[in-house]
């Protein structure tokens, strides 16, 4: 049996299982290193230890930069492309202390020495978030629907578990991870649940960078969200589960262990550079997404939300920029808060916004463009937008360093271009909406720029859409066979209300994308959280006229759903859908295979058979079927420009200190772990290709560490936040 470990595969895939490295008799040499590499080993009380991060860091550059490699079968590691500059080197692994760090400089080897862990508990204090939250024991799905504070103590809103975990996932987590060390280990306020029901009420220093440009706003909004949030649970019931959780961890419980990089995990390279100077950056840009070299080599940008700037750091210097977001024609005033960027054919930024005007509270802005309600403009006469506040949308221009604000009908918040120049937004609950870039940059008019259609479905099926709004089936929040549906004129289920009419749907659309294949406008139906689902809208050659949308859901198992709370859409060059989940699964839908696509029962349902649910590899919450990964947003790999191979997909695991890549032909996941600081949250990610002829030199993936809670993170109050380049090398060694 003993023998096996000595096998290449076999030794490696038994040594993830057991979390520690094959004790080699002999000391292992260090590997030949280039001029500009760090190399050496890792070796433990026993020998040689595989699958092991390195973790090299200095504060000689202008930005703080970090390399992060992975240790071989024999332990032995480089560090390649490192600046001049005097590096701390570490280890970190499961299972292990983190060593002693060292100091190097490039061309030098070292050898680091770690120790065992002297218990379990000891052990886990460097296991993702994920893995901690794991262990917490959320109320048994038989105690639901709520029935109150005279009840059970849950809220009547809990329908079932999955809404329950759904709400405790999705509003805890969407500003931070849940498991992290300060999340974890409560402060003595009293007993634990006084304890708990205090620390959510905490409020933090309006002076801290974070809040930089808008202190008013995050001191009296946190604190207010998470008291809040709590309250929907059914306050005491979701205090006493959170209690429950920091107890037992406090009384020695712990996690099971993850494994050890394996395979490809081991030729990973991460380099990370600070930026922002601590403020949180929503999304990155490196470049066009539609033309994955643009920008090469240049500097990688970020959208500050809550101190309205666009921030940038240069890969090559280090270097970093500020950029304060401002209104030139002094319409939508003094701050604007940036959410999402990308990216256009001109090296452009453009970035959806949330806007402080005069006194007006963040996301109010002016009064809408007159054209959102004129009759005369096709959009608004086929469906007006009459809000009483226009949302924005700014274009930065990095040549000029200057900023345009343009008032859109529509609301923003993820974007994508297609092929032919016309930038979709998701954000809205009514609408799809858009600028054609292209007829703005010949002559800035936005009566002409902007468009919208409604979602509306074709349930009469008569392969169009009826063009009165006043003949269609109205629908509130939801779908017409959803959960949480309510449509005007009164039926449920899986059919429209009138089989003879059209029918209009609601719902926040979230992570949006454009289909390569066939330019169709694709986003997450991201409310009601159970089950949510997915939008398809086909424009057509004349919309509004012509635009006609499709609407799917998870498949339902035994009156459940198979995977709910959808984030992010992202399309490959087949047209298949992938799909993350807040349920901790991601979905592959092909709609191809759908028999049925409009028609008075293509309200959710109907296609079962286009849907595949994966599970992804994280724990489950104790005693369920639900997993603690949470992905953020979905990312295709059109260009390889990763290294896995043409539209792998990729998910941002902000909870696991990690990016999932899906290999679709071998049916795995490859796990892309920022091991240090603990608390990577990522949300979105983008490719560039800077020199096609590099080999792997030449190419990566750009994401940002996007926690709202900086100080949440390992490095406690002095943490800061950062980009992250990841890079795939033949092997663990290449220099």
């Amino acid at each position: 049996m003993l023998s096996n470990m000595f096998h290449p595969v076999i030794g490696t895939l038994c040594l993830a299982v057991l979390g520690s490295a094959y004790a080699a008799s002999l000391p292992t040499a260090p590997p030949a290193v280039a001029a500009h590499s760090i190399g050496g080993t890792v070796s433990g009380p026993a020998g040689p230890e595989a699958g092991v991060w390195v973790i090299a860091e200095t504060s000689d550059l202008p930005s703080r930069f970090m390399k992060i490699v992975v240790t071989d079968d024999q332990g032995r590691f480089v560090l390649p492309d490192m600046p001049k500059a005097k590096f701390k080197v570490w280890s970190r692994g499961y299972g292990l202390l983190d060593s002693a760090p060292v100091e190097a400089v490039p061309k030098q080897t070292v050898r680091l020495q770690p120790a065992r862990a002297e218990s379990p508990a000891q052990a886990a204090q460097i296991y993702p978030a994920s893995y901690w939250f794991s262990l917490i024991h959320v109320p048994p799905a038989n105690e639901f629907p709520g029935t109150g504070a005279s009840g059970n103590g849950i809220s009547p809103a809990m329908k079932t578990q999955e809404h329950w975990i759904s709400h405790m996932k999705e509003n805890c987590e969407f500003c931070h991870q849940l498991g992290t060390k300060v999340t974890r280990e409560l402060p003595n306020f009293g007993n634990p649940v006084d304890s708990w029901n205090l620390r959510i009420q905490k409020q933090r220093n309006p002076d801290d960078p974070f809040f930089a440009g808008d202190p008013t706003h995050a001191e009296r909004n946190f604190a207010e969200r998470m008291s809040n949030l709590m309250t929907l649970f059914g306050r005491q019931r979701g205090l006493e589960m959170y209690a429950d959780w920091t107890t037992r961890i406090a009384q020695g419980e712990v996690p099971p262990a993850p494994s050890r990089p394996i395979g490809v995990e081991r030729d990973v390279v991460i380099t990370i550079w600070d930026m922002g100077g601590g403020r949180f950056f929503h999304d990155n840009t490196s470049t066009d997404k539609r033309n994955s070299t643009l920008n090469a080599d240049g500097p990688v940008y970020g959208t500050a939300t809550y101190s309205g700037m666009i921030l940038s750091v240069d890969p090559k210097t280090g270097k970093e920029e500020d950029f304060k977001m401002t209104d030139a024609s002094g319409n939508w005033g003094k701050n604007i808060l940036t959410h999402t960027g990308t990216m256009d054919s001109k090296g452009r930024i453009w970035a959806s916004d949330l806007v402080q005007y005069g006194n007006l509270s963040m996301g109010e802005t002016g009064p809408n463009p007159t054209f959102c309600t004129d009759p005369g403009d096709k959009f608004a006469k086929y469906f007006p937008r009459d809000a009483k506040q226009a949302k924005l949308v700014s274009v930065f221009d990095p040549k000029t360093k200057t900023n345009t604000v343009i008032p859109v009908c529509f609301g923003t918040h993820h974007l994508n271009f297609d092929k032919n120049e016309r930038l979709y937004f998701s954000g809205d609950t009514e609408v799809v909406g858009w600028i054609d870039v292209a007829e703005w940059d010949r002559t800035k008019d936005l009566s002409k720029a902007e468009g919208w259609c409604p979602f509306v479905l074709d349930t009469n099926g008569d392969g169009q859409i009826t063009p009165d709004r006043t003949q269609w089936n109205e629908a509130l929040e939801g779908a017409a066979g959803g959960e949480g549906s309510d449509l005007k004129g009164g039926a449920a289920g899986n059919a429209a209300s009138d089989p003879n009419k059209d029918t209009r749907i609601a719902g926040f659309n979230y992570g949006m994308a454009v289909s390569p294949k066939d330019q169709s406008y694709w986003a997450a139906k991201y409310s009601p959280l159970v089950p949510s689902g997915i939008i398809r809208v086909d424009p057509g050659a004349n919309p509004p006229l012509t635009c006609k949308t499709e609407y799917y859901e998870p498949p339902k198992i035994n009156g459940g759903y198979r995977a709910f709370n959808v984030r992010g859409v992202d399309v490959d060059a087949d047209g298949i859908a992938w799909v993350a989940f807040g349920s901790g699964a991601i979905g592959r839908f092909d709609r191809s295979q759908c028999q049925v696509r409009n028609g008075p029962t293509a309200t959710g349902q109907q296609c079962p058979e286009g849907w595949e649910i994966i599970d992804t590899p994280g724990p489950k919450l104790s005693g369920t079927a639900i997993g603690t990964d949470w992905m953020y947003l979905t990312d295709i790999d059109h260009y390889n420009y990763f290294g896995l191979g043409k539209d792998v997909p990729f998910f941002p695991n902000s909870v696991g200190d990690e990016l999932l890549a899906y290999l679709p032909k071998e049916k795995r996941f490859v796990h892309l772990r920022v091991p240090y600081p603990l608390g990577f949250y990522a949300r979105s990610l983008d490719g560039r290709i800077d020199d096609p002829k590099a080999g792997w030199k030449g190419r990566g993936l750009w994401t940002g560490n996007s926690l709202v809670a900086v100080w949440h993170q390992e490095t406690g109050e002095k943490s800061s936040l950062y980009v992250a380049h990841f890079q795939l090398r033949p092997t663990p060694l290449a220099n």
